[in-house]
């Protein structure tokens, strides 16, 4: 999941001062880039302009972690040589999480009249710090995305349970992007099973165990130069034990798993546009383009485009899930993306058909 953290301090100095050697020479420059805005990443006056807020909140900003799945991650330490199409993958892909959140979260609440109004803002700036580890040296490839509180051109600042309601949908845009980048960029390619865990294609079960990600402790903030780091790398590689591949449960790139989108709007009362993203992201066993995806799901869904925010419009799970319309009309085309049509293999449609699945 994203992590949000708001910030109530406009010290970047955390960012400012870590260079984040462990991915030098795999990344372009320094760990610093600017999705909006511009300056220098390594001046604590630059970065700091992004953390705007209004006169009445304590909240300057807000800190969105993005993680790659811990396989990715270690795609760093064992193949150094595509290392740069890991990074740009994840890179490409925190930008379309960053894009998600703007578009669908990014709302000022306005009262007017007794009543509340929600109105769709922009970033005045957006940075980011591209690492490659975590505190205890293992390969953890993760961005620190810094926004302001209060929008471009508003006097109030966000209202934050926006960004709380949209993380979940965002973050599974985030994973099928970088599924999707990381096959266009290397010669890996990523997937995700049923049950919801990341693997790659071919990547021994052993290197999850070896850089688990899980210790008692938090550590302290390493400051590791690159070569220093291949030997960490290189050292904790002596104690690996293969635990053998799990094999690919679906190997078509350009299948949707109905099942699995179905699946996720179950015991729901009504599914809105954040829950469909969400349900389809991780429904794509290969991951899809973040662009090709949204405009999918609103093709498919044009009701639900109308707004963002917390109270997005909603449809009943059935009409979510097209029940009727496969039933009626058999498979849906789903027009210009990634996916050529939609299966509906449900309870109730194999009902309708005496038992027989479509």
């Amino acid at each position: 999941m994203i992590r949000l953290v708001s910030r109530r301090s406009n010290d970047v100095t955390y960012f400012t001062r870590d260079s984040a050697l462990e991915l030098e020479g795999l990344r372009g420059g320094g760990p610093g880039w600017w999705l909006r805005g511009e300056g220098d990443t390594r001046d604590p006056s630059d970065v700091s302009r992004v953390l705007v807020t209004s006169e009445r909140s304590k909240v300057v900003g807000y800190d969105l972690i993005v993680a790659a799945p811990r396989p990715i991650s270690i795609l760093l330490a064992i193949d150094p040589s595509r290392g740069a199409g890991v990074i740009g993958a994840h890179r490409a892909s925190v930008r379309a999480a960053i894009d998600y959140f703007e578009d669908r979260a990014l709302v000022v609440r306005d009262r007017r009249h007794g009543e509340d109004r929600e109105e769709s803002a922009t970033w005045e700036g957006i940075v980011a710090f591209t690492h490659g580890v975590n505190r205890h040296g293992e390969p953890h490839l993760h961005d620190h995305v810094l926004v302001g509180a209060r929008p471009e051109g508003h006097s109030n600042v966000l209202d934050s349970r926006a960004l709380f309601a949209h993380a979940r949908a965002a973050d599974a845009l985030y994973r099928a992007s970088l599924r999707h980048e990381l096959a266009s960029r290397t010669s890996w390619a990523a997937w995700r099973s049923f049950e919801g865990i990341e693997r790659v294609v071919g990547l021994d079960e052993g290197y999850r165990a070896l850089w688990s990600g899980h210790h008692r402790d938090r550590g302290e903030k390493l400051s590791w130069t690159r070569d220093e780091t291949v030997r960490s790398w290189s050292g904790d590689l002596t104690r690996f034990e293969s635990l053998g591949v799990v094999p690919v449960t679906r190997r078509e790139r350009n299948v949707l798993d109905e099942h699995r989108f179905a699946g996720a709007l179950e015991g729901r009362d009504d599914v809105a546009r954040r829950h469909l993203i969400t349900a389809w992201a991780d429904a794509a066993p290969f991951g899809q383009d973040a662009r090709d995806l949204t405009r999918q799901v609103d093709e498919i869904y044009p009701g639900l485009r109308s707004r963002g925010g917390v109270y997005e419009p909603t449809i009943p799970v059935r009409d979510a899930r097209m029940i009727g319309v496969v039933r009626d009309h058999g498979p849906r085309p789903l027009g210009r993306g990634q996916f050529a049509e939609w299966r509906e293999r449900s309870i109730e449609n194999s009902r309708s058909r005496g038992g027989r699945s479509r």
